[in-house]
């Protein structure tokens, strides 16, 4: 469970997050939209700590955020819009240097091979990642935080970069960690992709949370017969 109690975050007199409030349930993919400025990537950080809100609570896996931050790390994967990989490591040694750096057991030598195979990287793995082009380094990204098995995937335009192959592919993975009960929390411009995937929508704007449920209660809020790119034009102007 992911949930967000009066949370708010500013930046000067911009108030980036407006008393946001959302409950996430176990094994959902929830599609988190906006327009450019609207504050989906704040939200995101806050919700990984990587940001501290003005006030507000969060909680993951039950735990307060603010109290237990190392505890909800240890569970949660985030794929920023903007990551920072290390250039001068090879493929290989950076999932190697994850698996170190979280203390993932011996046998993840035979995961790290398999992840770079699945992600056609094997080719590649002893390459600096500063040749890598920006596909493969979303591939790389997607293939650390796989590697850890974590129980919420925080995804900021996960599917930037890829191949129609590996984005059918990540779609498939995103889907079958929702069926084991894993909750995955995705921002995306790509709202075709949202409206595949998500069980329940949020749209945000100008920092306030101006919709949330599903595609159909979506519909009828923003009174359209439309797919989800007519209801987001609706209601975000």
């Amino acid at each position: 469970m992911i949930k967000t109690i009066n949370l708010t975050k500013k930046f000067g007199p911009l108030v980036a997050v407006d008393n946001l409030n959302l409950e996430i349930k176990a094994g959902e993919i929830f599609g988190f939209l906006g327009p450019n400025g609207a504050g989906k990537t704040t939200t995101v950080k806050l919700l990984t700590g990587l940001l501290k809100p003005d006030s507000g609570k969060i909680f993951v896996n039950e735990y307060d955020l603010e109290k237990d931050i190392l505890k909800v790390k240890k569970i949660v994967g985030f794929l920023p819009e903007h990551p920072f990989l290390y250039p001068k490591l090879t493929g290989k040694e950076y999932l190697f240097f994850l698996a170190n750096l979280y203390h993932l057991n011996l046998s993840i030598n035979e995961r790290i091979f398999d992840l770079l195979e699945m992600f056609n990287l094997s080719d590649f793995s002893d390459e600096l990642i500063e040749t890598y082009s920006l596909g493969m380094r979303q591939k790389l990204i997607l293939a650390g935080i796989i590697m850890r098995e974590p129980k919420f995937l925080f995804l900021d335009e996960p599917l930037v970069g890829l191949d129609p192959q590996t984005a059918r592919m990540v779609k498939e993975i995103f889907l079958k960690f929702a069926q084991e009960g894993k909750t995955i929390f995705l921002c995306t411009h790509i709202l075709e992709i949202a409206e595949k995937l998500c069980q329940q929508i949020g749209i945000i704007r100008q920092g306030k949370l101006i919709a949330l449920g599903t595609v159909e209660q979506l519909r009828r809020q923003a009174q359209v017969d439309g797919d989800l790119v007519d209801i987001f034009f609706r209601l975000t102007g």
